[in-house]
């Protein structure tokens, strides 16, 4: 069994070495850093599940104020959410959270994010860099129903994603 640990968690590793937004902002996106606190934990020690939503949302915050459109935090619900926790995070442990915009459909965004420990405390020193979780969040804009989004959103998020794209390899 403790193999398969090993085995997992150095695949882990390889995938955030391979990163190639760790430590800098994503594709049409941002990575924020936060620590795991006391109050992020459960009665096993570890983050409770519920600190990957509160993280994605303050990374979702840095996103929209990032592109002018904080006016729109807490005007846009979700209506979708999935995650995939691959590894812990202890009381102490710091991480990075990527978020970035997956897809920009006519009323709906897709985020996706990535929660990387980036360092462990004392306690948990032998702890090495590992995804913790990975997802995506889907949230719509809605007035009385679906709308279609603002042109100054469209033309933000878009021209974002257009501006940060990676340039085509030349042949």
């Amino acid at each position: 069994m403790r193999g398969g640990a090993a085995t997992q968690r150095d695949r882990q590793a390889a995938a955030v070495q391979g990163s190639s937004t760790l430590g800098r902002d994503a594709l049409t996106g941002v990575v924020i850093e936060r620590v795991v606190d006391w109050q992020d934990t459960d009665a096993a020690g570890h983050y409770h599940h519920s600190t990957i939503i509160r993280w994605v949302e303050a990374a979702e915050a840095a996103l929209l104020e990032r592109y002018g459109l904080r006016w729109l935090f807490g005007t846009i619900p979700r209506v979708h959410y999935e995650v995939d926790y691959l590894e812990r995070l202890w009381f102490g442990d710091r991480a990075a959270i990527e978020l970035s915009i997956a897809e920009l459909g006519r009323t709906s965004v897709r985020y996706e994010f990535v929660v990387t420990r980036i360092s462990a405390p004392q306690q948990h020193s032998t702890d090495q860099p590992a995804v913790a979780a990975r997802g995506a969040l889907i949230a719509v804009h809605a007035g009385a129903g679906a709308e279609p989004w603002p042109a100054e959103v469209t033309a933000a998020l878009a021209g974002a994603k257009a501006r940060d794209a990676p340039a085509a390899p030349a042949h």
